[in-house]
């Protein structure tokens, strides 16, 4: 699991580890926060920074190597960056692409092929709302959640039959330190922030269910249906509300 060291990547540790049958290896930046969560889930972690070249092969080359396989991959790692895209700097661009897109994609294209060979698998990818509507001072963010929903959609087509899952958990607001380490404060009105345990559940109904897509809170899929089947009217409101 990427991003495991806080918020949602932390809270499905902890939910898988209350199913029990789990042998977990978890991944992210702060190797302090990361030694926390393992502790209380009896997983083995590896910090490292994705943004790094080779990060992902030596994550899935460590997982494979621990684990002998590996059934489940929960790919939570990103970052974001708020404010107007003409002041944002290029290398918070870079860094945002970086982590939230090509680290997950990496990481998927490793571990892919042996969950194929073994005939099963899931890969979940934790999405954001803000990559199915798009969301206003955060361009590149949503962009590159956008990325990851259409990446899941296409990977699923592509691995029918294979046995092996594809689950895109698209949460709106998370009550985590992620809009510290953005920058910026959440002061929208609506949606309002969810604990993350809600997301967690959230990926464990994909994964014990088998679910393509999960909206968190549930609600979210309808502003999402608005968008795909009046696009004109979406964007007014969208303008008007935003």
């Amino acid at each position: 699991m990427t991003g495991a060291s806080s918020g949602i990547g932390a809270a499905v540790t902890r939910r898988l580890t209350a199913e029990g049958g789990w042998r977990m290896v978890l991944n992210g930046r702060d190797a302090t926060r990361l030694s926390r969560v393992a502790a209380q889930a009896s997983a083995t972690v590896f910090p490292s920074d994705h943004t790094r070249p080779g990060a992902h092969r030596q994550l899935a080359e460590f997982a494979l190597g621990h684990l002998g396989r590996v059934d489940l991959l929960v790919a939570c790692a990103g970052i974001g960056w708020a404010g107007d895209f003409s002041a944002m700097p290029e290398p918070a661009i870079d860094e945002v692409i970086d982590v939230d897109v090509l680290a997950t994609m990496h990481l998927v294209r490793q571990l892919l092929p042996h969950m194929v060979e073994a005939g099963s698998g899931r890969v979940v990818i934790v999405g954001s709302f803000a990559g199915t509507v798009g969301v206003r001072g955060e361009a590149v963010y949503s962009g590159a959640k956008a990325a990851l929903g259409a990446f899941a959609d296409a990977l699923r087509y592509e691995l029918r039959g294979t046995g092996v899952g594809v689950s895109h958990v698209v949460p709106g607001v998370v009550d985590t330190p992620f809009f510290e380490r953005r920058g910026a404060p959440y002061r929208r009105s609506r949606p309002r922030p969810v604990p993350p345990e809600r997301v967690a559940e959230a990926v464990w109904c994909a994964v014990s269910r088998g679910r393509d897509e999960v909206f968190v809170p549930g609600w979210l899929r309808f502003p999402a249906w608005v968008r795909g089947t009046t696009p004109a009217l979406y964007r007014r409101l969208a303008a008007r509300f935003g």
